[in-house]
């Protein structure tokens, strides 16, 4: 009886020993949890915790993304929608169209990612001075003011000319005949308030023209802008002459150009 307590005892003292370390391990998380910064009575105190300045902010909602100031700065104040296109690279067909909303109005004003597509530019790329023939695509920012195309208006806000004039020439590829169903003029060496294939090019015919989105083909173009044929509804119901819509587009690397 006298070796039973005594061992009794012994379980006693070791289950008390491991209450108090499974206690003492609880506080020490509590701790590290309130100098992190939960607060709280009795939580240790220390210099307050000061930014990072080496940390990226992160992108500026009043900015148009991944524009830099040279093009940023030629955004109309008074757009409220940018279709802005991200070319993979100077020499790559390929691309990205992002439309934003400008959301308020002043300084505070804010543009919200609003759809996204995959797209296709000139298929030698971008320049900064475009060419008849050269199959690049103007890095530049360019309002959009008219529509049109070989089938009926989807609904367009912007102004719509249906005509069969339109229609890609059936000597091309079939993969060609649809390209210009649904078309958006692209205000570069063009008239505006004119059907988008008003021959009319201001700057002469060196400048090159007829730069329009484009229903896509799956491969580069001339020198348009081709997406999906949703894509060119969801933007022919969306973009409004009142918000005064422009394109801003480029290769990633002039688009981000500062000067």
């Amino acid at each position: 009886m006298r070796n039973g307590g005594a061992r009794r005892a012994v379980v006693a003292a070791a289950a008390l020993g491991s209450l108090l370390a499974a206690m003492t391990t609880l506080s020490a998380c509590e701790g590290a949890r309130h100098s992190a910064g939960a607060g709280g009575k009795g939580a240790p105190t220390g210099p307050a915790a000061t930014a990072d300045p080496t940390r990226d902010p992160g992108p500026d909602p009043t900015r148009v993304p991944d524009v830099g100031d040279h093009w940023q700065r030629r955004i109309p104040t008074d757009s409220h929608q940018v279709v802005a296109v991200y070319g993979d690279g100077k020499d790559s067909p390929d691309s990205t169209v992002v439309l934003y909303i400008r959301r308020g109005s002043g300084h505070g004003a804010t543009w919200d990612r609003i759809r996204s597509w995959p797209a296709h530019n000139g298929k030698k790329g971008w320049t900064t001075d475009h060419r008849e023939g050269d199959n690049r695509s103007p890095v530049g920012v360019f309002t959009l003011s008219d529509a049109g195309g070989v089938l009926k208006n989807p609904g367009s806000r912007l102004p719509y000319t249906r005509s069969a004039g339109f229609a890609a020439p059936r000597w091309w590829g079939k993969a060609y005949w649809h390209d210009f169903d649904y078309v958006i003029a692209i205000d570069y060496n063009r008239v505006k308030g004119t059907p988008p294939n008003d021959p009319t090019r201001p700057e002469g015919e060196g400048k090159g023209g007829g730069i329009w989105l484009h229903m896509d083909h799956g491969s580069g173009t001339s020198a348009c802008v081709s997406l999906s044929e949703s894509a060119m509804e969801y933007l022919l119901r969306t973009l409004d002459p009142d918000r005064h819509p422009v394109v801003v587009m480029g290769d990633r690397a002039d688009l981000k150009s500062s000067h």
